[in-house]
C-alpha cells in the first residue's frame, strides 16, 4: 500500500509539472505565480511623449501706440531743418506735419491725428539733466508712446572736460524714466542712440562752407580745428567718440531694465549721414531728408513683433 502511495504522489507531482509548463501563466513545480521568470520579467517602458512647449509670456509692447510724446534736444525739434537757426517742428521727425519727411507720428496715428494726439516737448540745446522735467511734462500727457533722443548736446560741450560725466548721464536718465513712470506707469519708451560725431566730423570737414560754419564754435569739444590731423586732435576727437559710446551704454542698459522700452540698438549712431542729409546751414543738424532717415528707423523699431 505505501508503495502504491508513493508511486501515485510521484505521478500527480509529475502530472502537475506538465500541466504548469504549458500553462499560459506559467509556472514552475514548487514556486508561486508571483515569482514565475513572466512575472519578474521587466514591464515594457511607456513611450516617451514630447514635453509641452512653455507658452511664451504675452509681451507688453504694442506695435501700434494711439499717441506719441516726444522729448529731446535739437535734433528732435528739427532745428535748422528748414531755415538758419530756427526750429521747424513740423519737419521733426517724432512728431512732425510734414508729409516729406513722413514723421513717427505721421506713420503711427495718420495725418488727421497727428494735431491733436502727439506733443513735441524737447527743448533745442538740451542735456539729458533736462530729461526728467521733459518726461514729467510727456507723462501729464498720458502718451501710449514716448520717443527720447537725448545725449548729443552732453557730448558736444566746448571741450572734452566739460562732457557729462557718465555717471551724471546714467542718473539723470534713470531719474527721467522714473518720472515718467510715476504719472504714465503704461507709457511704452522708444528711446535712441546718439549718433556719431565722429562721422559728422568726417562728413561735414569736406565741405568748405561747413568748415567756415563750424569755426563759429559748433560742437566744439569733436568740430573745433576740423582740419587739424595731428595726434592731439585725433585723440581730442577719440575721446569725445568714447564719450558718446559710452552714453550710448547707458540708455541700453538703463531702458532694458525697463520692460516697456525699447533701445534702437544703435541704430542712429550706426547710421552714416551723407552730406545731403545734414543741415545746409550748420552741416551738423539733420535736414529734411535726415529727418526722414530718422523716422524710419524710429518706425522699423516700435513696429517690429
Amino acid at each position: 500500500m505505501r508503495g502504491r502511495r508513493r508511486i501515485r504522489t510521484a505521478v500527480a507531482t509529475a502530472t502537475a509539472a506538465l500541466l504548469c509548463a504549458g500553462a499560459l501563466s506559467g509556472c514552475t513545480a514548487g514556486e508561486p505565480a508571483a515569482n514565475a521568470p513572466e512575472a519578474r520579467a521587466t514591464p515594457k517602458t511607456a513611450p516617451k511623449t514630447a514635453p509641452t512647449p512653455t507658452p511664451k509670456p504675452a509681451s507688453l509692447w504694442d506695435v501700434s501706440p494711439a499717441s506719441v510724446a516726444a522729448v529731446g534736444d535739437s535734433v528732435t525739434r528739427a532745428f535748422d531743418a528748414c531755415a538758419v537757426l530756427a526750429d521747424c517742428p513740423e519737419a521733426s521727425w517724432a512728431t512732425g506735419t510734414d508729409t516729406a519727411v513722413n514723421s513717427l507720428a505721421l506713420r503711427l496715428l495718420g495725418p488727421e491725428k497727428v494735431a491733436t494726439r502727439s506733443w513735441n516737448l524737447a527743448r533745442s540745446g538740451a542735456r539729458m539733466a533736462e530729461l526728467p522735467e521733459q518726461m514729467a511734462g510727456a507723462a501729464a500727457e498720458r502718451p501710449e508712446l514716448v520717443t527720447v533722443m537725448m545725449g548729443a548736446n552732453d557730448a558736444c560741450r566746448a571741450t572734452p572736460e566739460l562732457m557729462t560725466p557718465v555717471a551724471d548721464f546714467r542718473t539723470h536718465f534713470e531719474t527721467a524714466l522714473a518720472r515718467l513712470r510715476k504719472g504714465a506707469p503704461k507709457a511704452q519708451v522708444y528711446v535712441a542712440s546718439v549718433p556719431s560725431l565722429m562721422h559728422l566730423w568726417s562728413t561735414g570737414r569736406v565741405s568748405p562752407r561747413g568748415l567756415e560754419v563750424w569755426k563759429l564754435g559748433i560742437c566744439g569739444a569733436m568740430l573745433a580745428d576740423a582740419e587739424d590731423l595731428s595726434a592731439a586732435a585725433e585723440r581730442r576727437r577719440a575721446e569725445v567718440q568714447g564719450r558718446v559710446v559710452a552714453y550710448n551704454r547707458v540708455l541700453s542698459e538703463v531702458c532694458a531694465k525697463d520692460e516697456r522700452c525699447r533701445y534702437d540698438g544703435g541704430a542712429v549712431f550706426g547710421f552714416r549721414f551723407d552730406s545731403g542729409q545734414l543741415s545746409p546751414w550748420d552741416f551738423f543738424h539733420p535736414s529734411r531728408d535726415g529727418q526722414a532717415r530718422l523716422a524710419e528707423l524710429a518706425y522699423r523699431r516700435i513696429t517690429k513683433e
